[in-house]
């Protein structure tokens, strides 16, 4: 697979309500094929995030946003735009990063998460000095993180509780 200049496309989902701000590294081939975050079907993040929220999984990109936004999440990604290779996140160069302050001035963001190292990497080296809030770093829910357990994940995603309910 060749590198690729890839654009992020999607809007950042939030309101005035929400309280943590959830960051991806940058949309996947198979979340750019079906329009929206964590699109791959194996990727664990909705399902993560429902169970700590305790309500059913949301299926459709419209009960994505509508569970996000009601329980105070907003979703995002780091990167705006890079060169990369498929959803190899070590491929990533030339990054461009999102302006996070898009969100944070529009919404009480208490805080902010990563969801993978490359993103936390890149949101410390990016963003941070920008936002001046420190982003805590969760594990990837991506198929890739075959090496951490569906529990691991959620007692790693437990910890948004405490902002949001």
């Amino acid at each position: 697979m060749e590198i690729e200049q890839v654009t992020h496309d999607f809007a950042p989902v939030f309101d005035e309500h929400s309280r943590i701000l959830m960051l991806g590294t940058m949309p996947s081939p198979k979340s750019r094929e079906v329009g929206f975050y964590y699109g791959h079907p194996r990727n664990r993040f909705w399902k993560v995030v429902s169970d700590v929220c305790e309500e059913p999984l949301p299926e459709t990109k419209e009960e994505k946003i509508a569970f996000a936004l009601r329980n105070k999440i907003a979703v995002w990604d780091v990167l705006a735009g890079c060169e990369i290779r498929g959803a190899e996140d070590s491929s990533i160069r030339n990054p461009v990063p999102n302006d996070m302050n898009k969100v944070i001035k529009q919404a009480k963001i208490h805080a902010i998460f990563t969801t993978g190292t490359k993103a936390a990497q890149l949101y410390r080296r990016y963003c941070y000095p920008r936002t001046k809030m420190e982003a805590i770093a969760l594990p990837s829910t991506s198929p890739a993180n075959c090496r951490m357990s569906y529990e691991e994940l959620y007692e790693a995603y437990a910890v948004i509780r405490k902002y949001i309910l």
